[in-house]
């Protein structure tokens, strides 16, 4: 077996573990939007603007991404992806800016992607955000709200979540 499997065996097992526990004892923030965190795959940002777009549609600023990369040739860490590499074997991220960003307090973390992914998954599920968004079909116990909408309609996505954040008075009109 080979080892990059063989860890991700043992992370999942981590996940599946963890993911009971915290919904389990998750509590709901009540408290208005103001700071943004995106996860989200690199293919995606890079076809689509989508820090631009968000901050846009939803009105707010200094919205932060991280993006998830299958590999990376050079050693040179970033502070727009993360990778495979950046998380050890126990399933804890180890990449200082990715663990500040997890560690960050969003009001809001978007989980944009809509296919599974164990490591956007884990991210996810690390993360300290209060409140969290996602894409419908992908792990309904990580997400408060789920958008049942594709990808590439960023606009769609970004209107539905404007939409019902505004009916949770979590966002203004």
């Amino acid at each position: 077996m080979n080892f990059l499997k063989l860890k991700e065996t043992r992370i999942k097992k981590k996940f599946d573990k963890n993911i009971k526990q915290v919904s389990e004892s998750r509590i709901v923030s009540q408290k208005e939007i103001k700071s943004v965190g995106i996860l989200t795959t690199a293919s995606i940002s890079l076809e689509v603007d989508l820090q631009a777009k968000i901050e846009t549609f939803l009105g707010l600023k200094n919205v932060k991404i991280y993006s998830f990369k299958k590999s990376v040739a050079t050693k040179d860490t970033s502070f727009k992806y993360f990778t495979q590499k950046d998380i050890n074997w126990k399933g804890v991220y180890i990449e200082p800016s990715f663990k500040s960003f997890l560690e960050e307090p969003f009001d809001l973390l978007i989980g944009y992607f809509s296919e599974a992914n164990l490591y956007l998954e884990t991210a996810v599920l690390q993360s300290n955000a209060t409140f969290k968004a996602g894409f419908s079909g992908v792990n309904s116990k990580l997400y408060e709200l789920e958008v049942s909408e594709d990808t590439a309609h960023v606009e769609a996505f970004s209107s539905e979540l404007k939409k019902y954040l505004q009916i949770l008075k979590k966002l203004k009109n």
